[in-house]
């Protein structure tokens, strides 16, 4: 009789843990989730600038159609690439990081032939977006930041011992990270 209690509580004790640690887990899983729909929405705000800074370059300089065609095309690709918050695996990461970078690459472009013309410079709407997109920038890498450092907790959490037990039975896998873009390791050169 006193071997049975002791083996219902100790399974009821176990019930308590395992549900504690499940728990913590989809609350981190929650936080991972929320981290990458503020990345979303970063992104999210510099595409929705870059046609008010198209708009502005090309009412205010008539230069190379290409490279404003090119931008259009990248924000449009960049706008295209969704990952659903649930399947964030290092492959749909790097997809979606790769269309981001060719906007970004598309947006470097256009500011190195926006130098070509300094009257646009001087114009109080073309410096306000720039502002806007250079403060879109740095949300973006808060964001990212932000999104690594809750996926750091989540996957720590998720392969450690005993979590690793509970995430296994309870289908929580580890998430990919925002990875630094090829070549970014290389200082770009800024020649006049």
């Amino acid at each position: 009789m006193k071997t049975g209690i002791i083996v219902i509580i100790v399974l009821v004790l176990l019930g308590f843990f395992g549900c504690s640690k499940y728990n913590g887990l989809v609350k981190k899983d929650e936080v991972v989730q929320k981290a990458w729909g503020n990345v979303e929405t970063q992104y999210q705000r510099r595409a929705d600038l870059v046609d008010n800074l198209v708009s502005t370059v090309k009412g205010s300089a008539a230069f190379e159609q290409e490279t404003l065609t090119k931008v259009i095309e990248a924000r449009s690709k960049a706008t295209s690439v969704q990952i659903n918050a649930n399947d964030l695996t290092p492959e749909k990461i790097q997809q979606f990081q790769q269309a981001q970078g060719e906007l970004s690459g598309a947006l470097s472009r256009l500011l190195v032939s926006v130098e070509k013309y300094p009257e646009l410079r001087t114009t109080e709407q073309f410096q306000t977006l720039m502002a806007q997109l250079e403060g879109t920038e740095n949300r973006i890498a808060v964001s990212r930041n932000d999104f690594n450092g809750a996926v750091n907790e989540f996957n720590s959490s998720v392969r450690t011992f005993p979590n690793n037990l509970i995430a296994g039975l309870g289908g929580f896998k580890a998430k990919g990270y925002f990875k630094a873009a090829e070549g970014s390791e290389k200082a770009p050169k800024v020649q006049f």
